[in-house]
């Protein structure tokens, strides 16, 4: 699991939970990013079960964002809980997962995951603007497997 370790550097990685901060300040959604070396079974379904795994369906207002990332298999998905899928457009993601591609391409993974992760903090504040008695629900944290 080497790779996973050399994928960002600590500060790369502060960067990164200082982004999630920022976003997070504007809504009450929620973001995390994961890394793995490699899924043993289709993407987006390991992204599912690790959005499970960190408990991320449990937040109130089904307002999790998890950006999950296969470093050794070079694929990456953007996964929103059914709260935010059922009001962000439907190329949202798309949208965002152009603009982390176009920087994975180059090798910048730090900032394409930061202009992934302030691009859904800003429309994730027009549907889950943050309230007054908001609680940060996830760990900011990165999370590895």
């Amino acid at each position: 699991m080497g790779k996973v370790e050399e994928f960002l550097s600590k500060e790369e990685e502060q960067e990164i939970i200082s982004a999630i901060v920022t976003a997070e300040k504007n809504t009450s959604g929620e973001i995390r990013v994961h890394l793995e070396a490699s899924a043993d079974k289709d993407h987006s379904e390991r992204a599912l079960e690790v959005f499970h795994l960190l408990e991320m369906n449990a937040t109130k207002d089904a307002n999790g964002v998890l950006i999950y990332v296969a470093v050794n298999d070079k694929k990456f998905v953007i996964y929103g809980d059914k709260g935010i899928n059922d009001v962000v457009p439907k190329d949202f993601w798309d949208n965002t997962k152009d603009v982390i591609q176009s920087h994975f391409k180059k090798g910048n993974f730090k900032q394409g995951l930061i202009d992934g992760i302030l691009s859904s903090g800003q429309e994730l504040k027009h549907h889950f603007p943050y309230q007054q008695d908001d609680v940060d629900e996830l760990s900011n944290e990165i999370s590895k497997g």
